[in-house]
């Protein structure tokens, strides 16, 4: 069942350097500036080279983002949190016990705990893009003339 779209979204990982980095990437890619989007962690992390490298290899520059935390935020009138891991679930849903916002939680891997060798940590960052893309493509369909 396709939900509205709503007006404001942000997606909340564990260091806001690789999930919702990718995923405000991807949702920012497909409807411009109809839904503003946002990311943060729960703590601040480096940036991520293979994040970096599988968002690149789908048109998508994030090489500039700097990572934040929820008490970085300038602005706390979302419509929508996604969180993507269990910690940054846990923080949205404790910030916004006073907010009309909903939250909803998508189980994400975490492609930094994968050992290996360069191509092989490259293949679960691409598994987590594109994993994440076809959530969003799902929950926020593109209207038909935005991007798919």
């Amino acid at each position: 069942m396709p939900h509205s779209l709503p007006s404001a979204v942000l997606f909340a990982c564990t260091m806001n350097c690789v999930r919702s980095v990718m995923a405000a990437g991807i949702l920012r890619w497909m409807h411009g500036t109809r839904i503003y989007v946002d990311s943060v962690g729960v703590r601040a992390g480096e940036p991520d080279g293979f994040a970096i490298a599988v968002m690149d290899e789908i048109g998508i520059d994030i090489s500039k983002h700097r990572s934040k935390t929820f008490d970085d935020l300038e602005d706390d009138s979302f419509d929508l949190v996604v969180s993507l891991s269990p910690e940054a679930q846990h923080k949205a849903v404790e910030i916004t016990r006073t907010v009309a916002c909903d939250v909803e939680y998508w189980r994400t891997f975490d492609a930094t705990i994968v050992d290996g060798s360069r191509e092989q940590r490259l293949d679960a960052y691409r598994q987590v893009r594109d994993e994440l893309r076809a959530k969003i493509k799902e929950r926020f369909p593109p209207v038909p003339w935005g991007r798919l």
